[in-house]
């Protein structure tokens, strides 16, 4: 059952004053950019058919039942929600501009409005590509696109997209990117009763990635992968290959403790040169494997992936992960349930300093930490109901239950030692498209 504070917040969210100045002058930003944008589309159709616009947007809230851990929507966002009603973590706005230049000549610009990892909602470029069909069968994009690490990822801003307030968190807040900026190129061909689709992409990272109190650059980051689709009758199945190279060193502390870890090792101690030498990220590769079906055919809706994370580096565990959802149409009702889950696999990395020297112990203790951090073993179950009441609108309801190890920590941008991996997350949230 949803608190009593997020059915008053609900009523401050649609207009009531006690809600933050923040956050009413954010959605009035929001009403007034898509009528201006409605407007400006009446005039363009009048005047050229081949150029459309189009957004997309969620006004949500969400609180937990937990002061000791913020919980965010994927490792892109600095700040989360604890038990104060926030608006932060699911309201965005998006727009999307499409231009047909010919038969086998189209172009897209999206940008996207979003609590970012800059703690504010400075729009972002999310996509901006040409795409050109070579036949039929065949196409290529160029420019900036969404990331297809897994089936689906390119729309979890999304909202109206999807059944629940969000993608499930366990599976998809691994990634903290949202576009790539290269090329891809896809084919299908006809295979029995169904239709198989293949796509490879190759480009570069342009974003980055809060850690700690400072930022990852993934600038100039080598993302390449590719996936195959199969199609037919109702079912959709995806296998997909993808991974990162990165060219940034982890700022710090990350980056402090490999220091002092590379200068014992000039005095003599080759276990903590080795130790720093795992550590780094330069020149080292993260590789992300997944499976994916979805069933869609009358009142049945379900969806499961499956996926398994590899890093060359030490300074993330590799792990797995997975989801199961499933929901059921009752007229414009769709109650909806979720079962997800992510564990990690640490690495044991010593340094070989002694800890009776107190600057050694220091190192020791901080290399410690570090592996600890982004270590995961919990599990989710949702439970939901997506109402849509109008053409191109849902209000959805949603608790998530999630249930881990107090040593479970990792998509928590802050907790402290009191937190002990559970939490309740209550959220709320009105998707809409135009």
């Amino acid at each position: 059952m949803f608190p009593i504070r997020l059915f008053a917040g609900l009523a401050g969210f649609f207009g009531d004053r006690r809600i933050s100045r923040n956050f009413a002058y954010r959605a009035a930003i929001l009403a007034s950019t898509g009528i201006l944008s409605l407007a400006a589309v009446a005039e363009v159709e009048l005047t050229q058919s081949s150029l459309e616009f189009s957004g997309f947007g969620t006004l949500g809230v969400v609180q937990t039942d937990t002061n000791h851990a913020e919980f965010a929507r994927d490792q892109s966002q600095q700040k989360g929600a604890k038990k104060q009603l926030t608006a932060n973590q699911d309201t965005l706005f998006g727009a999307q501009v499409y231009f047909r230049a010919s038969d086998s000549l189209e172009f897209v610009v999206q940008g996207v409005s979003r609590y970012g990892p800059t703690i504010n909602y400075r729009p972002e470029l999310m996509a901006a590509f040409a795409k050109i069909a070579l036949s039929p069968n065949i196409s290529a994009r160029i420019g900036r696109m969404g990331v297809e690490f897994y089936m689906l990822a390119d729309s979890r801003l999304v909202g109206y997209s999807y059944l629940p307030v969000r993608p499930p968190v366990d599976f998809f807040a691994i990634l903290p990117f949202q576009f790539v900026d290269g090329a891809d190129f896809s084919a299908t061909v006809p295979v029995g009763n169904g239709v198989l689709r293949g796509k490879a992409f190759l480009g570069v990272s342009h974003e980055k990635a809060p850690i700690y109190d400072e930022f990852l650059s993934m600038n100039e980051n080598l993302l390449a992968g590719g996936y195959l689709d199969f199609h037919s009758g109702n079912w959709q199945w995806r296998a997909t290959y993808a991974q990162m190279t990165f060219k940034h060193e982890f700022p710090a502390p990350v980056s402090t403790l490999i220091d002092s870890l590379h200068q014992a090792g000039m005095l003599g101690f080759q276990s903590a040169e080795n130790a720093a030498n795992q550590l780094s990220v330069t020149n080292t590769t993260s590789r992300y494997y997944s499976i994916g079906v979805v069933y869609d055919r009358g009142p049945i809706q379900l969806q499961g992936m499956l996926s398994e994370i590899r890093n060359e580096s030490y300074v993330r565990q590799n792990g797995r992960a997975g989801y199961l959802i499933g929901g059921y149409r009752l007229g414009e009702f769709t109650p909806f349930a979720a079962y997800s889950w992510n564990r990690s696999h640490a690495r044991s990395l010593s340094s070989g300093l002694p800890d009776v020297v107190p600057a050694f112990a220091a190192i020791n203790a901080g290399l410690n930490t570090l592996l600890a951090r982004t270590h995961l073993d919990q599990h989710t179950v949702s439970l939901g109901t997506r109402w849509d009441f109008r053409r191109n609108m849902a209000l959805k309801g949603q608790v998530d239950m999630i249930r881990g190890k107090p040593d479970s920590i990792f998509l928590y941008p802050a907790n402290d030692a009191e937190f002990n991996g559970k939490l309740n997350v209550y959220s709320l949230a009105l998707d809409f498209v135009f």
